[in-house]
């Protein structure tokens, strides 16, 4: 038999105030599935962690990974979890920063591509990340994220 464990991941949501309202940074996902997709196809950086290490050092980690960059200082405010429809899990933490989207340097990922071709290719984890303002990110966030945005707005007032 079989123990399916429920996979996690964890992640930072960055912020920023500016003059047309809240913004966050959200990436699109890489790959082929997602390359002419919008809608669903944006995410708070994140990645998988093992069972036992800590949530909060998963989400830096994979920030570092998943954009090429140091992860930011500053306050943590909690957004607690979300399940996505494919049943992960996922944590995250919204910190107040500004970073300039044309800096980062994705990680990548290889799969075989196209289908049963037997070739693999290299992909970027997110091929780009953009600021978007609250109303432009709920329509393209991946559905479950939705919430992540919501908890913000209220703790932002």
């Amino acid at each position: 038999m079989t123990v399916r464990t429920t996979k996690r991941s964890a992640g930072l949501l960055l912020f920023r105030h500016t003059d047309e309202g809240l913004e966050v940074l959200l990436g699109h996902m890489g790959g082929p599935f997602f390359m002419k997709k919008d809608a669903g196809a944006w995410t708070v950086p994140k990645g998988e962690y093992e069972p036992g290490e800590p949530a909060w050092e998963a989400a830096r980690r994979e920030f570092r990974e998943e954009l090429g960059l140091a992860p930011p200082d500053g306050e943590a405010v909690p957004l607690g979890e979300v399940v996505q429809s494919n049943g992960k899990i996922v944590t995250a933490w919204a910190v107040e920063a500004d970073l300039d989207p044309e800096t980062i340097e994705p990680g990548t990922f290889t799969m075989e591509w196209p289908p049963r071709s037997g070739r693999t290719q290299e992909f970027p984890e997110l091929d780009r990340v953009a600021w978007l303002g609250l109303d432009r990110a709920r329509a393209v966030i991946v559905t479950a994220q939705a919430a992540f945005l919501d908890r913000l707005a209220e703790h932002s007032g």
